[in-house]
């Protein structure tokens, strides 16, 4: 079963994290936080204000505080559910795939891999190698495991030679 997560799904979550861990924040400040304009945060806010989520009191004269409810809570939980899981789904496909690559190489007889790439993704990667045992390696003549964002490939000489 995949599940998805939408980016206004992960946007409510993070907001939602934010919000309980300082009910005080400010607007800017979550805009800062979450990488997003300014008018995103507000749209958001307003949606969850709007749904019952979120509530709002005015704490000094301009300053707001957000008050999360019995059914934000509830929402946190659910959509914090959902991350968790489609990040396992992730972690769970790309595993499977560099499983299979790394299969083809042990009938070969190969032991040693060359990593390229960073992130989460190549984290699992590597990972993988190690569980495989796989030695990760600098040398240029080795089989490369490639990491592009989401997609992870093998190239070996024979791949590089054709």
């Amino acid at each position: 079963m995949d599940i998805e997560i939408q980016d206004d799904n992960f946007h409510d979550l993070a907001l939602l994290q934010k919000i309980q861990a300082d009910p005080d924040v400010s607007q800017a400040k979550l805009a800062e936080d979450l990488g997003v304009a300014i008018g995103t945060v507000n749209w958001h806010l307003k949606r969850l204000i709007e749904k019952g989520f979120i509530k709002i009191k005015r704490a000094r004269r301009r300053k707001l505080r957000y008050i999360i409810t019995a059914d934000g809570i509830a929402l946190r939980a659910k959509l914090t559910l959902a991350y968790v899981q489609q990040s396992f789904s992730l972690f769970r496909q790309v595993r499977g795939k560099v499983n299979a690559l790394l299969d083809g190489l042990k009938t070969d007889g190969v032991t040693a891999i060359r990593l390229e790439g960073d992130g989460d993704i190549a984290e699992v990667c590597r990972l993988t190698c190690m569980e495989q045992h796989f030695m990760l390696t600098d040398r240029p003549d080795a089989p490369v495991l490639m990491v592009e964002g989401l997609d992870v490939r093998l190239e070996t000489n024979k791949t590089n030679n054709n």
